[in-house]
């Protein structure tokens, strides 16, 4: 019982970064129509942004997670202006095409300036810490760290979007862009933001993983296709979809990959996002 237990809890665990990574892309997706498909390497980038900070200046994720949200932010917000904007209203291939382009320039980019070689924090202050829950459970201090985080930026995302006239303003766009306009909203400031919001969030995750794990330019590969499948089967535009599917996909990764076998695991998440999409094409929670 104990076995089981922790790896629902490591589930849990992995489930709620997914979950802090998807929020972004889910709100791009669903307001903006938009596929990003450089989401992962937003995700990249902030890494990078935290694990140079530390190991020139020093700064530990617990605090260069700010500057890497920043950072993204600002670079979604260009990357919209430049890019993005033109392609508002287009077919879906189009923006698919561009920023899966923009994802290959910054992963080559930083192949070229980083080598494809793995680097890994040392000294982080909650490197290798564990809480001990009970007499069996280990928790995770990195892990549980990234966990609060992603919940609490999903209660504020959430509160924003449906307790405030912003809020508000995103989702009339999301629903109709000309009735949004005729009632005065400034669609391509709500789409630039929405833009900008869905990178923070996963810049706020790139810069807290390097306390854990080490950032190579491939690292953003697999999160962005878990964050895409999590989109997916919680509901394009769906804050709390996302989260449930997120959470889901974390315990079937665990539970299938310590039950069965390690090789499996991704292929029981894609199982279970074929099933949900069968039966219900909109995801869980879709507008």
């Amino acid at each position: 019982m104990a076995v089981f237990l922790q790896v629902v809890l490591d589930g849990l665990l992995n489930g709620m970064l997914y979950a802090l990574v998807t929020i972004g892309l889910s709100l791009i997706w669903g307001v903006m129509d938009i596929i990003n498909f450089a989401h992962g390497e937003f995700l990249m980038i902030a890494m990078y942004v935290s694990y140079w900070l530390g190991f020139l200046m020093h700064v530990d994720p617990l605090i260069s997670w700010i500057a890497s949200g920043i950072f993204v932010f600002l670079l979604s917000v260009i990357v919209y202006k430049l890019i993005v904007s033109q392609l508002i209203g287009k077919p879906a291939l189009s923006a698919l095409l561009a920023t899966f382009g923009l994802s290959m320039l910054l992963k080559n980019i930083c192949l070229n300036r980083f080598s494809p070689n793995f680097k890994l924090l040392s000294d982080t202050y909650l490197g290798g810490k564990v809480i001990q829950l009970g007499n069996n459970l280990i928790l995770s201090l990195p892990q549980f760290i990234i966990a609060v985080a992603s919940m609490v930026i999903i209660l504020l995302t959430y509160h924003f979007m449906t307790r405030t006239k912003i809020g508000w303003a995103i989702q009339a766009t999301a629903m109709d862009r000309d009735a949004a306009e005729l009632m005065g909203i400034d669609t391509n400031k709500i789409y630039a933001l929405v833009f900008g919001i869905g990178g923070a969030c996963v810049g706020i995750a790139g810069g807290l993983l390097p306390m854990y794990m080490p950032v190579h330019p491939e690292v953003g590969s697999l999160f962005s296709l878990i964050a895409f499948i999590c989109v997916a089967m919680g509901g394009f535009g769906s804050i709390i979809g996302s989260l449930l599917a997120a959470l889901l996909v974390g315990l079937i990764e665990a539970l299938v990959g310590f039950y069965i076998a390690p090789i499996f695991k991704y292929v029981a998440v894609f199982g279970l996002y074929l099933i949900v999409i069968l039966i219900k094409p909109r995801g869980l929670f879709g507008w």
